[in-house]
């Protein structure tokens, strides 16, 4: 009783587990041998040794007995034959399982209809009730081995052991036996010995072509008798010794079989099926296969130089210097292109093809796999790796085989000693030897219609390299293509990168220029690739000019910063306001890469002045509550984790409005205000404001609690300069100063700190003044710039007198002479000083005719104490309470030591806290 391969098949079927096989087949065994109890040691005995039938018949074995006589025995086999067992004893045991309920060693097979091809079945097969797309029914026949006994159910007995002659006629192999007669062969196939034969069946004979039949068997005992040696091996070969790319050598003069073991649980020997296997016989087994099989001598590369047919292949193979690798030993499906095939494509294709051996060899070697795939092997679609780097997809219908779904192989098998040719009637083109234009599919017709109806078409030229960031038809909306032409030719430029950038060239923060000569920015998430706003769908594909990504919508091009578009927008003045009282401002404008989630005017509902002023009474609970909408790094829509639809939530509130883009940053409109969820809230007046506007969640109270200072060092102020050059004329163009901090010294009685500042009209232009000829004109720049050290209290006020010292160290002096021996025209030129006075009696430089200066006086290494911000205070006059309170705040502040500000400045920035940004189901998409 053999009981190989009763584990099963697994992985990609979702078949049953191994174990659970077992222990079904196990119980299986223990019904029917409760049922025939002596009919099943029979079954047992016949196994081991042919014994009379009526040997059992004078024992009284009881049920029981019976039952653990032949579990031992079961468990025994098994623990022979489990271990080396192939994917062709799993698909067996699995034929066998799927036909319990017909009795013993019976195996459901599927009949293909119209066809005599019947299959062992695999799950896929079974539930989908088709092979090859054809409709399969089942049929129900014994296993290999076994036998009917005539009034019993299934098949009880195990086929009788004879030699490999007498086994052919058991297993229908009756022709095959007749020409072993006829080419007297017979002497040796039941002599001494071990062999295996691989044995064409009844039908493989008669479906042989009449010609090479007649050649086999007319031409005298000879041919026949070598023919028949080619299907045998001189030694015993079940199916699991049957390996993949396996060789072994015939008994005619030694020549090859090769062997192809697939997961499917087909085997093949030459490309021949074996339909019927492990028929063991006392000296030997016999394998029934389905056709004939040839002798085969020629490689890939004789093939294709001695077959016309492949005439214009073989110009190609000459071309990229592929003959010597076709013609090596290895294992090879070549999907061979006809003439006529090349003679279908388009002249225009086949000459650029033609004359281009780099993409020759390309389209040479995506028609070959590194792997054997004889047709009788494919049962269904599947993918295989080209030698090119792509993926092609084999599969069939009906009796024919179809590449990437299309049915052109027209001549299939012929086997070589490396490999295996299908003659095809098309060229297979893989990306790599198409231009970019040509890569585009249905989905994107759209995209390269309008390209081309706007001229683009006309800059992505053969020779030149570019990407295409083509966005899926449904981004072409009616609006889109009723706007002007001129603004959409705009919009579509941007969807062409000036470079070929493949999806694995592709990195977070990497700027992309377009054929607009706009900058777009790379955003790379763990589920996703977004260039701006648009997510790629997958599937990029590379050509030979360029590359081509998908795009779920059009990119949208940022052309201001957060604040610009808050304040475009209209729909954020409170947000606003609120951000300019807590002096969050240049946190909109500033340079970076942020995600705002911007609450509208109506998140605040109807708020009073008295509510506002509210808000904005304590600093630092502004802050806390305005920076906690913020967050570091740009988070896109199509970026985030898929739910089940596209739309955001935050904190568990729904986002309706996203993917605003912006230069440093993105924005999400939310409809609330958003509140950390474990900041208490530590007055009433502000807890019941906050409960007026925050309902989805409960805030916490905690009397007296305060918020935490968050100082402002994340902002950084700068002060530029843009300067013109052209020739002998120097034109100052520009200079921007932004609000500085005031810094003041600690030693000795503190002095008044007088400020003097310009902050309206044009404080920040310099008139432009052209020298012609004459003296040289001297532009003279003298800055200082602040850093902070841990500098002593000496060492400041040292450092400041060295400062105010004309000449001394820290102040940068920079002159440039334009134009020698010019002469001004203007008269009396204007000299535009800026100057910042720190200590009483300051001393400020003057500048002389013809000279520009800019001084500004800052500590190179001060050691400050950071005061309020009289950036944002115009005038004190206006406002003595103000005046006389912030007097009071800084000689508290200096009285109090160095050492406790020190340590206020160490302070961390703040409990800014992370927002859950997570994907909730909505009602809503984009």
């Amino acid at each position: 009783m053999s009981l190989a391969g009763l584990q099963g098949p697994r992985g990609g079927d979702g078949c049953i587990e191994s174990r659970l096989i077992l222990l079904f087949i196990f119980a299986i065994v223990c019904v029917e041998i409760e049922e025939k109890g002596r009919a099943a040691i029979k079954l047992v005995s016949l196994r081991l040794a042919p014994i009379p039938s009526g040997f059992w018949s004078g024992f009284g074995f009881s049920s029981m007995i019976l039952q653990l006589t032949t579990t031992a025995t079961i468990l025994v086999l098994l623990s022979f034959d489990l271990v080396d067992s192939s994917a062709y004893d799993k698909i067996v045991s699995h034929s066998r399982i799927r036909a319990k309920n017909e009795g013993p060693n019976v195996c459901a097979l599927q009949h293909v209809m119209g066809t005599k091809k019947k299959y062992f079945s695999t799950c896929k097969s079974w539930y989908n009730k088709s092979i090859c797309g054809k409709k399969a029914v089942i049929l129900y026949e014994c296993c290999p081995g076994y036998m009917q006994l005539d009034g019993m159910r299934g098949c009880p007995a195990v086929s009788p052991i004879d030699n490999v002659y007498g086994t052919l006629d058991l297993v229908h192999a009756k022709i095959t036996q007749q020409y072993v007669d006829q080419s007297n062969l017979k002497p040796q196939m039941v002599g001494a010995g071990s062999y295996t034969m691989f044995a064409p069946s009844d039908d493989a004979w008669e479906e042989l072509d009449p010609t090479s039949k007649s050649a086999m068997v007319s031409r005298g005992n000879t041919e026949l008798y070598n023919a028949l040696h080619y299907h045998m091996v001189n030694k015993r070969l079940l199916t699991k010794d049957l390996k993949n790319d396996l060789r072994i050598e015939s008994m005619y003069e030694k020549q090859g079989l090769h062997v192809n073991h697939y997961s499917n649980g087909v085997v093949t020997v030459n490309c021949a099926r074996i339909i019927h296997g492990n028929q063991v016989a006392t000296n030997g087994v016999v394998h029934v296969v389905d056709r004939v099989i040839r002798v085969v001598s020629q490689t890939i590369q004789d093939v294709i130089q001695t077959n016309e047919d492949l005439a214009s292949l073989r110009e190609i193979a000459g071309n990229v210097g592929l003959q010597d690798q076709l013609s090596e030993p290895g294992h090879y499906t070549l999907f061979a292109p006809t003439n006529k095939a090349f003679e279908k494509l388009d002249k225009n294709v086949r000459d650029r093809l033609m004359g281009d051996n780099t993409v020759l060899e390309a389209l040479l070697k995506y028609h070959l796999l590194n792997s054997v795939q004889c047709s009788e092997a494919i049962l269904a679609g599947s993918v295989y790796e080209t030698l090119e780097g792509s993926n092609i997809e084999i599969g069939c219908d009906g009796e024919s085989l179809t590449v990437n779904g299309i049915k052109m192989v027209f001549k299939k098998d012929i086997v070589t000693s490396n490999g295996v040719i299908h003659l095809i009637d098309q060229v297979l083109l893989p990306d790599s030897s198409k231009e970019v234009m040509e890569l585009i599919g249905e989905s994107q017709m759209m995209f390269s219609d309008v390209v081309s109806e706007l001229g683009l078409s006309e800059a992505m030229q053969q020779e030149t390299e570019y990407t295409l960031l083509a966005p899926l038809n449904g981004a072409f909306s009616e609006d889109i293509m009723l706007m002007d032409q001129r603004l959409l030719r705009t919009i579509l430029e941007n969807h062409i990168l000036k470079l070929k950038v493949s999806l694995g060239n592709l990195y977070n923060g990497q700027l992309l220029e377009t054929l607009g000569g706009k900058l777009l920015r790379v955003f790379i998430y763990r589920t996703a690739v977004c260039i701006e706003n648009a997510c790629m769908v997958r599937g990029s594909r590379e050509g030979s000019n360029g590359a081509l990504h998908v795009m779920r919508s059009l990119v949208q091009l940022p052309d201001s910063n957060l604040y610009q578009l808050l304040l475009k927008d209209g729909r954020f003045k409170i947000f606003l306001s609120l951000m300019e009282s807590a002096g969050l401002t240049d946190l909109l404008k500033k340079e970076g890469s942020y995600t705002l989630f911007a609450p509208l005017d109506v998140a605040f509902g109807a708020l009073t002045k008295a509510d506002i002023a509210l808000l904005k009474r304590d600093i630092n609970a502004l802050r806390a509550i305005l920076l906690y909408h913020f967050s570091n790094g740009i988070f896109i829509n199509g970026g985030l984790e898929r739910g089940v639809n596209n739309s955001i939530h935050v904190n568990s509130l729904e986002v309706p409005d996203f993917d605003r883009m912006a230069t440093n940053g993105v924005v999400h409109v939310v409809k609330n205000l958003l509140y950390p969820q474990d900041l208490p809230v530590g007055r009433e007046d502000l807890l019941i404001l906050l409960k007026r506007l925050i309902r989805y969640i409960e805030l916490k109270f905690v009397s007296g609690y305060t918020y935490n200072e968050i100082p402002l060092g994340f902002i950084k102020r700068t002060v530029t300069t843009h300067v013109l050059e052209k020739g002998p004329e120097t034109l100052v163009e520009k200079i921007v100063v932004e609000p500085i901090k005031v810094t003041r010294v600690i030693e000795g009685q503190p002095a008044v700190t007088k400020v003097t500042r310009v902050v309206e009209a044009q404080p920040s232009v310099t008139k432009v003044t052209r020298v012609i000829e004459g003296k040289p004109s001297v532009t003279k720049v003298t800055r200082v710039i602040e850093t902070h050290s841990a500098s002593s209290d000496d060492e400041i006020d040292g450092d400041v007198k060295r400062i105010m010292g004309e000449g001394g160290p820290g102040i940068t002096t920079i002159t440039r002479v334009i134009n020698p021996e010019a002469r001004v025209v203007e008269s009396e030129p204007k000299v535009t000083t800026l100057t910042r006075v720190i200590k009483k009696e300051p001393r400020i430089t003057e500048s002389t005719p013809g000279e520009t200066t800019l001084t500004r006086v800052i500590n190179p290494e001060p050691h400050i104490i950071e005061g309020p911000d009289f950036s944002k205070i115009l005038s004190f006059k206006d406002n003595p309470e103000l005046f006389e309170s912030e007097t009071e705040k800084i000689t508290r502040i200096i009285k109090e030591g160095r050492s406790q500000k020190r340590a206020a400045l160490r302070r961390p920035l703040g409990t800014r806290r992370k927002v859950r940004l997570v994907r909730h189901p909505s009602k809503n998409t984009q």
